[in-house]
Order: C-alpha cells, then sequence, then structure tokens
C-alpha cells in the first residue's frame, strides 16, 4: 500500500483527496513514525523518513503528478513520462508514466504545448512524442516545446477504430499510441505552409469575421506558422 507521511497539512490534504479519488489503499504515519511492513511507496513533503521502498516527495500544487508517481512504483514500474501528442485544431494529449495512461487532455491548439510543458515539470527524461500528421499544428505545438525531448513519430494507423458510444474519442486514443512508438528526435520543425493550407486559413478566417471579411494571404501565413492566432489576425486585418 502507499503511506503517507508528513506533518505537513497543505500536502496532506491535497494528497489524500487523490489517492480517496482513485479508491487506493493507503494509511498514514507521522514522520517520525515506523513504516508499516506493507508499505510499498511512501509520500512526504521532504522530511526525512526511513523506509527501504521508493520515497515520493510531493508538491502540493501537483498533487496528482505526485500520486501517479506513487503509482507507478506500487505496480512495480519505473517512473519515466512519455507524452503522446496527435495534433490538430484541438490536439488529443496522453500522458503514461511507467508504461501506463495516467491523463489525457483535448485542449485548443493555443494550450497545447502549455499543458505538455506542464506534465513533463522538472522531469529531466520525460519524452514528449509527437505524430508528423498536421504538420502545422505539430510545428506549432514542437516550437513552444523549449528544454523538453522531441521525438517525431509516425501517425500512420495510430487511430483506431471507434465503435458506438467512443466518437470523440479518436484524438486522444491516438496520442496514446503514438506515445508508446519511439520516433526520430528533434529540435524543431519549422515549415512553410503550403497554398491549399494558407487557402484553408484565408475560409476559416472568413467564417469566423463578423462582417465576413477574409485576411490576406500575409496574415493567413502568420497563422500557419503560429506567429499569430486566426482571432488576432482578423484584428490586424479590421485595423488596415
Amino acid at each position: 500500500m502507499i503511506v503517507v507521511a508528513t506533518a505537513d497539512f497543505e500536502v496532506y490534504h491535497e494528497v489524500v483527496e487523490e489517492l480517496r479519488d482513485r479508491d487506493v489503499e493507503f494509511t498514514t504515519v507521522e514522520p517520525g513514525d515506523p513504516v508499516p511492513e506493507r508499505a510499498a511507496v511512501v509520500i512526504t513533503a521532504g522530511e526525512d523518513v526511513e523506509a527501504d521502498v521508493p520515497v515520493v516527495v510531493a508538491d502540493p500544487e501537483r498533487a496528482r503528478q505526485t500520486v501517479e508517481e506513487a503509482l507507478v512504483y506500487l505496480r512495480g514500474g519505473e517512473g519515466r513520462t512519455v507524452v503522446g501528442v496527435d495534433p490538430g485544431t484541438r490536439p488529443g494529449i496522453a500522458v503514461l508514466r511507467g508504461g501506463m495512461v495516467v491523463a489525457a487532455f483535448q485542449v485548443p491548439i493555443d494550450r497545447a504545448a502549455e499543458v505538455v510543458r506542464e506534465e513533463v515539470a522538472d522531469e529531466d527524461d520525460a519524452v514528449v512524442r509527437v505524430g508528423d500528421g498536421a504538420r502545422l499544428e505539430g510545428a506549432r505545438i514542437i516550437d513552444g516545446l523549449d528544454d523538453v525531448r522531441v521525438e517525431l513519430v509516425d501517425e500512420t494507423g495510430t487511430t483506431p477504430f471507434l465503435g458506438p458510444g467512443a466518437r470523440g474519442m479518436g484524438d486522444v486514443l491516438a496520442a496514446a499510441n503514438i506515445a508508446l512508438m519511439a520516433g526520430e528526435e528533434i529540435e524543431g520543425r519549422s515549415i512553410e505552409p503550403t497554398e491549399g493550407e494558407i487557402q484553408v486559413i484565408k475560409s476559416r478566417s472568413r467564417e469566423e469575421s463578423e462582417q465576413n471579411r477574409t485576411i490576406t494571404e500575409a496574415l493567413a501565413r502568420r497563422v500557419a506558422r503560429g506567429e499569430l492566432t486566426l482571432e488576432e489576425a482578423l484584428e490586424r486585418h479590421r485595423e488596415e
């Protein structure tokens, strides 16, 4: 079981709440008390604890990640974090720790890199694997991942068949599959948008404009490169 050994009330409260939400067997002890023989992992707030099992130091602002790390040890795995990203306008993101999916997201493209950075914060051996489809969106996400190991993965065949009731899950499931596939390590992905991609962005701008206006090719190109959001491009177009 998991043992929580801390005198820090904030850490105790946040970690115990996460453990209860997951219906995980745990017990609590004072930092100086003996650790129960059944302990498989101990969570502390940095206190010295004598234990022959892994000790996870908790951050109250990252209680979910703390519990996920403890669960990896509980299941006998290693705690390496791998994040898979299926790029698109609303990328699917899957977080694996110890080979298990512990979190999943589907967020607007503007938030994707931020979400990924939060999941790999302070983890030196973490890797982010990004599918090679939706190349403009993928390049935009990769460019927002400074100081993170990134691999580009061939995402062919990563989207599974979706049966009844699974509609809308494809991007997240594809992200989980991408996380399980080794790719080519890259430092960035600079891509020049094609004319077809520029036209798609211009069409989207017309659809989203209250005045049915179409942004210029120069602005559309900046949107494609991730230098501007579509909303920012529309605002600049109105000011021109």
